[in-house]
């Protein structure tokens, strides 16, 4: 089949990239009454996506980079959809030289902030605009209605935001999709996300596990709690879909589907990208952080059967007199530690804004995480009522809801933890966030240990409890103290 030739300045929007989250983004658009321009660079994609999806709005196909900008009406909006890397610079750049000024092109893949930030500079200096966009939902979410979080100019919004908000997600009528911020402030935004993502994922998993190993209960089993916990303030789109991959018989062995699948986890990124940047700003993510390296050790598999080998348990047997109490501890626990991820990603967002000047409004961050995303879950609107209580809420955790519903889960949290620790049940993220918890709520910490070891080696000096100033002991001298600032 022939591409036929494109019409002429007609469409509203252009998608390049077909494969399937772009031609189901294209498709989204189509299906809201917008002419859709399409491309890619093998141009028999874009002939199956007319053969398949061609009669569901309309479309407009183009062979050649160049008419696919020609048939974008003005000012031109171009959305990129290719691999990470290399090749979304390639095309980027192939866009800017066909393009004037005032075009618009956007990237809604994943992206590093780094290098939408980088992008949007050299494209600014071009008179284009670039907008990095985060778009979550997966390929469903993307064809029926994602959460997306575009960054970039308040102008571009001005031209992308009816269309965006028209195609995303709604939640009691709201669309789940702002302009973010500038720049990189969307992409850093979705990193977040899916940082959060990695920790919720993970401690899904612990829970299952504890039922596995301390309770001795089967998938199905399982899979029937996660179902009576997505009726609680568990409720999530994880949560449900935990449940139904529980309860999943594989075809050829007749065992839960779950029993059969190798237990190495993968990534594509985005976890470590929030790891890294959370370090260079600073900001504690633990549970996001034991969350990726979970998935890091579950890769290491050489590793792993050396050490069955080698490393004794050392258990001490803890029986279970109630199974029920139990489960419900652990659901407490699954609920407090995914307090600790959303407020430690809110607070990387709040340290990465103040950093750039992007003024994220971050009430409505969650709110557009209600709905299309993989993250959406119920108590995401009361994160939004936190912010709108308080806009400038330093901590999360510290909002008077969330400080009592941790209160009220932290002695069922404290028994997951040490029963997991006795027993030789890894629950990394549990550990780490309950650690968290304790440690953000401590009066006193023992970094002035580490910074009097500081001092000594390094003499990079300390403050005191006492009195204003700088200081510096002469360690190696007569240990006299010098006042150094």
């Amino acid at each position: 089949m022939n591409i036929p030739a494109p019409g002429r300045g007609i469409a509203d929007i252009g998608v390049t990239g077909m494969a399937v989250m772009g031609s189901n983004l294209a498709r989204n658009l189509a299906h809201k009454g917008f002419k859709v321009a399409i491309h890619n660079r093998t141009a028999t994609k874009t002939q199956a996506v007319m053969a398949s999806h061609g009669s569901e709005g309309e479309f407009f196909p183009c062979e050649s980079m160049a008419d696919f900008v020609a048939s974008l009406s003005v000012p031109r909006v171009a959305i990129i959809m290719v691999k990470a890397g290399a090749a979304t610079d390639a095309v980027i750049d192939e866009l800017a030289d066909l393009m004037e000024p005032g075009d618009i092109i956007v990237d809604c893949g994943n992206a590093n902030y780094h290098d939408t930030r980088r992008r949007e500079e050299a494209i600014r200096a071009r008179g284009l605009h670039f907008v990095g966009a985060g778009v979550s939902g997966g390929e469903e979410g993307a064809l029926k209605g994602p959460s997306i979080m575009p960054g970039g100019t308040e102008d571009s919004y001005r031209r992308l935001g009816p269309m965006f908000e028209k195609i995303s997600a709604h939640v009691d009528g709201v669309p789940c999709c702002t302009h973010v911020g500038p720049d990189g402030a969307g992409h850093f935004v979705k990193m977040v996300h899916n940082g959060i993502e990695y920790s919720d994922m993970q401690l899904i998993a612990e829970a299952y596990d504890l039922m596995r190993k301390a309770l001795g209960m089967s998938a199905p089993e399982i899979g029937k709690v996660f179902e009576e916990w997505n009726k609680t303030e568990l409720g999530s789109y994880l949560i449900e879909i935990t449940a139904d991959v529980l309860q999943h018989v594989d075809p050829d062995t007749g065992k839960p589907l779950v029993d059969v699948i190798l237990d190495r986890a993968s990534q594509k990124g985005t976890g470590a990208w929030t790891v890294q940047n959370a370090a260079e700003l600073g900001v504690p993510v633990t549970g996001i952080a034991e969350a990726t390296f979970a998935r890091s050790l579950s890769g290491g598999l050489a590793q792993r059967e050396a050490a069955r080998d080698m490393l004794e348990a050392h258990t001490i047997d803890t029986p279970l007199d109630d199974s029920t109490a139990f489960i419900e501890a652990i659901r407490q626990a699954l609920y407090a530690s995914k307090m600790v991820a959303y407020s430690q990603g809110f607070e990387l967002i709040r340290s990465a804004s103040a950093e750039y000047g992007w003024n994220v409004d971050m009430g409505a961050m969650a709110r557009i995480w209600r709905g299309g995303c993989i993250i959406r879950a119920v108590f995401l609107n009361r994160i939004t009522e936190a912010f709108e209580r308080d806009a400038r809420l330093p901590l999360l955790l510290a909002d008077p809801y969330f400080a009592g519903e941790a209160s009220n889960a932290v002695q069922s949290w404290r028994w997951v933890v040490s029963y997991a620790a006795l027993n030789g049940i890894p629950v990394p993220a549990f550990a780490s966030s309950l650690s968290y918890y304790d440690g953000v709520r401590a009066e006193n910490l023992p970094a002035n240990l580490i910074q009097g070891q500081r001092d000594f080696f390094g003499a990079h000096t300390y403050l005191r409890t006492d009195k204003p100033g700088i200081y510096h002991t002469l360690w190696s001298g007569d240990r006299s103290q010098e006042k150094q600032g």
